[in-house]
């Protein structure tokens, strides 16, 4: 295994830096569990699913904790679907062990928390835009109350996030019971045949908002490819005025023309039946989706 020099970081950094044990340490112990401090070289960056799927050098849950009389429980909970403040991981801490023993590179797709099992997928999603990021959780932080996440460097640009901001974190079941199972070296096995069974499935019925002319609009995604945007607007249709705007090379699919009863309808209609965290716009300018 290589070897790298433990990094000295400003005081102002180690206020969110602490051991699960309630005692300080440097920057270099962010989320540090007690392992040796093995001299770790900052990992190769490869922004794909292999890295976010790969198996961690252990599964890390841990009990119980408490840093500054505030205790931390952290669990299995395949259903996290929480909002709160999240920040930016300290790129200063590039090379140093996380709390399943990986070494934490900045710009991999990587986040903090301090309950969730390590590694775990999340989907962060920056309410304040709309935008989001498949992250693995390898570490335990930030030690800070008010925030509950804080994102690498490359997790933190794809949704625009440069300081902290009002963000969801969802678990992704699947991925985390892959990745569990990847790291605990478990083979899921094949289901049994079992003999097939027709299940009618009643369609869903979405109530359709009326048409409006008012100022607020909300926008669902921001992606690269037209082709998946106008299908993604054309799925959306039962929900309002679902259109694609081009702004610069990415296509951003928005309901638009709501005021702000139907705004407020169409937040809580994609959150609880798309599991989306939309964002949303007042004459085109951002602002708080909760506000309304």
């Amino acid at each position: 295994m290589k070897k790298f020099i433990s990094l000295a970081v400003v005081s102002a950094l180690v206020s969110g830096c602490m051991l699960e044990n309630g005692t300080m340490n440097d920057a270099s112990s962010y989320g540090y569990d007690g392992f040796s401090e093995e001299q770790l070289a900052p990992a190769e960056s490869t922004l794909n699913d292999a890295y976010l799927m790969a198996a961690a050098p252990k599964y890390y849950v841990g009990s119980a904790y408490k840093i500054e009389d505030v205790q931390y429980i952290p669990g299995e909970d395949l259903t996290y679907n929480q909002t709160g403040i999240a920040g930016i991981i300290p790129v200063e801490l590039n090379g140093s062990k996380t709390s399943d023993g990986e070494t934490f590179d900045s710009n991999q797709l990587v986040a903090t928390s301090k309950t969730l099992p390590l590694p775990s997928i999340v989907k962060v999603t920056n309410l304040d835009n709309g935008n989001a990021v498949v992250v693995r959780v390898n570490n335990r932080g930030p030690f800070v109350n008010t925030r509950i996440m804080d994102l690498s460097t490359a997790a933190a640009q794809q949704i625009g996030l440069t300081n902290t901001a009002k963000v969801q974190v969802q678990v992704l079941a699947p991925q985390s019971t892959a990745v569990k199972n990847a790291t605990l070296g478990i083979t899921e096995k094949a289901p049994e045949a079992v003999a097939e069974q027709k299940v009618e499935v009643a369609p869903v019925q979405v109530a359709p908002v009326a048409a409006t002319a008012g100022e607020y609009s909300v926008q669902v995604a921001a992606v690269y490819s037209e082709d998946n945007a106008n299908a993604l607007a054309k799925e959306l249709a039962p929900y309002g005025n679902a259109t694609v705007v081009q702004e610069g090379d990415m296509y951003k699919v928005r309901i638009v023309n709501l005021d702000a009863q139907n705004a407020r309808r169409v937040i809580d209609a994609l959150r609880s039946d798309k599991g989306m965290a939309p964002g949303l716009l007042k004459s085109g300018k951002w602002v708080n989706a909760d506000s309304i």
